[in-house]
């Protein structure tokens, strides 16, 4: 049996248990795609019955929503600590306002929706297209801007 008949045989399969972990379509996808990616290194899958190589794609498709889970846990605990570092942006509105104008469009929206709308990195990442790496790191970017206006501002 090759690579591509296997697939065949078991993608529905497949992809049906991966929905049903993952509750989301498109990481059950990335679940799907992520364990053919790693059966593609097991020379000793496609020389399994049937019945194994499918148990091996699920525990695999498994392990890996279990470690995406706990990444993303960490990310959020991150989160909470970083924002622990936040200098004080609660002043009045009209002042918030005016320290926002001092950031980017793409900046200033992103610190509003994290927070004022009180959304994660992750949720901001999906309304935006960006991955949540990539809105941590310009929150992180929009925060020194916003701290060094601050400390000008003081002076």
């Amino acid at each position: 049996m090759e690579v591509s008949d296997l697939y065949e045989e078991l993608k529905s399969d497949l992809f049906r248990f991966a929905y049903s972990i993952a509750r989301h379509e498109q990481e059950g996808k990335d679940l799907v795609q992520d364990a053919w990616i790693k059966s593609l290194k097991e020379e000793q899958l496609l020389k399994l019955p049937l019945h194994k190589q499918k148990a091996w794609f699920y525990r695999v498709m498994k392990n890996k929503l279990i470690d995406e889970r706990r990444k993303d846990k960490r990310i959020t605990e991150w989160e909470e600590d970083a924002d622990s570092a936040v200098p004080d942006l609660t002043s009045g509105r009209l002042e918030m306002t005016e320290l926002l104008s001092r950031l980017s469009p793409d900046l200033s929206d992103i610190v509003f929706k994290r927070y004022w709308l009180n959304l994660s990195s992750k949720e901001i990442g999906e309304r935006l297209n960006l991955p949540a790496s990539t809105v941590r790191y310009k929150l992180q970017t929009a925060i020194k801007q916003l701290r060094k206006v601050l400390e000008e501002d003081e002076r």
